[in-house]
């Protein structure tokens, strides 16, 4: 294996070339970043600054391959590179949180043996909350803005100020691997690639799980599979008859939907004419709830919080990586693909359908409890009304046996749920609350 160098004391890029698998060394590129230079574009700018940091680290080894790379923000022909002081990294920040940017991020490698030299850039969009003083203050007392581009580091603690991004994660954090993998393999330099980066930049944070997540698929993908699907499902189940009935879960769900962490996507709520109690959520922001359900809750409130458990599956990504789990990749390719075959892609969907209706693991379940009843009361709904439906569900278990789809069924213990609840909503827990078992009906 050739000698690697990193022309950057960046900790995150050191770590993030480590994902590749093999030994390099570190030889900080002493550069001056330039912020601006007069007829050269953003990913110009940062090109030549990454290619400038590369040459001047290229003189001080005898060969090997020698990795660089710049990042800045934008937002227009305003430039954000790294602030000089706190004032200026204040200020950076606001801006920022105001409206949109982009995040241009240039990788040059030197392969100096074979006198070979190679850029690349790339572009992320990144949408911030408004961030407050006070949140500038505690974020500042944790974390140095210095080294950061536009001030906050969106892989660690700078995390929390962002609502989403479109393109690649690394790209914002400041080393674009897909474009350096891309390099590395036309240099002929091949490492233990762990990311699947083969079909593009699919790494994504996800902000509700607070975790960098691989996904196969972009997210116009995924509502193209949750199309799929969901017309397999029009097929199969019976729409709800009542124009009310419809108007009353889709106006609940637009008001979970205004407050939910997720607005990349469409959402469509519809309501099957099932008496089963139960829902169930695709991927790309579809919602099925049966007629059932509406039968049972007793007020807006409770409906809400059913509502609220779909939207978060859908939020925090829960079908979809649970079909890349278990469905595999062919079918996935066939739910897509806009494929001639309409029988291949009705069987993909209904299989998908199942695997979705078999339910989610524990963890997951638990989680979009916890957002669902986080939703309710942004929305304006009582939160409670997620523990009072719970209670609802658990009498009937006790009262007759499971079924098949029931949405009993695919959650786990509803005393689990109902502590999670009261937890995220500030109640106060007692002993009934601990205790995970569930009372078996007489035969």
């Amino acid at each position: 294996m050739r000698k690697i160098y990193l022309a950057s004391d960046s900790r995150a890029r050191q770590k993030l070339l480590g994902i590749f698998g093999f030994k390099f060394r570190v030889i900080p590129s002493n550069i001056t970043e330039d912020e601006r230079v007069y007829g050269l574009s953003h990913p110009q700018l940062v090109r030549r600054n990454a290619l400038r940091k590369a040459k001047e680290v290229a003189k001080k080894v005898p060969g090997g391959i020698i990795i660089a790379a710049d990042t800045i923000s934008a937002q227009g022909n305003k430039i954000f590179g790294k602030p000089r002081n706190i004032k200026d990294a204040r200020r950076m920040l606001g801006a920022l949180s105001r409206k949109p940017q982009w995040v241009y991020s240039a990788v040059a490698v030197i392969d100096k043996d074979k006198n070979k030299t190679r850029t690349a850039c790339e572009k992320t969009k990144v949408y911030m909350d408004k961030i407050t003083k006070e949140e500038m203050d505690k974020y500042f007392s944790r974390v140095s803005p210095l080294d950061k581009a536009g001030s906050f580091d969106i892989q660690g603690r700078g995390a929390f100020f962002i609502r989403r991004i479109e393109g690649c994660f690394y790209n914002v954090v400041g080393l674009p691997l897909r474009s350096l993998y891309r390099i590395l393999k036309s240099f002929g330099v091949y490492g233990i690639l762990l990311l699947l980066i083969l079909g593009g930049c699919s790494t994504e944070y996800n902000i509700v799980t607070q975790k960098q997540e691989t996904y196969f698929y972009s997210t116009d993908k995924e509502v193209k599979m949750g199309q799929s699907i969901s017309e397999q499902v029009e097929k199969e189940y019976k729409l709800a008859g009542d124009p009310l009935m419809q108007h009353r879960v889709e106006t609940i769900g637009s008001k979970i939907v205004a407050v939910c962490d997720r607005k990349d996507i469409d959402y469509h709520f519809k309501v099957l004419d099932d008496k089963e109690i139960n829902a169930v959520s695709l991927p790309g922001g579809y919602v099925y709830i049966n007629s059932g359900v509406l039968e049972r809750v007793d007020n807006d409130d409770e409906l809400a919080a059913v509502i609220a458990h779909e939207v978060a599956h859908i939020v925090a990504r829960h079908s979809i990586k649970k079909l890349q789990a278990i469905v595999g990749y062919s079918i996935l390719r066939v739910l897509v693909a806009a494929a001639p075959d309409a029988g291949n892609t009705g069987n993909a969907a209904d299989y998908a359908f199942t695997e979705i209706l078999l339910g989610y693991g524990r963890d997951d379940e638990l989680l979009a409890d916890q957002l669902g009843a986080r939703y309710l009361k942004l929305a304006g709904y009582n939160p409670r009304a997620m523990v009072s439906f719970l209670e609802k569900l658990q009498e009937d278990n006790r009262r007759k046996p499971l079924r098949p789809k029931s949405y009993f069924k695919t959650h786990p213990y509803v005393p689990d749920r109902i502590r999670v609840v009261k937890q995220e909503s500030g109640e106060m827990l007692d002993f009934s609350d601990y205790i995970n078992i569930e009372e078996v009906q007489d035969k």
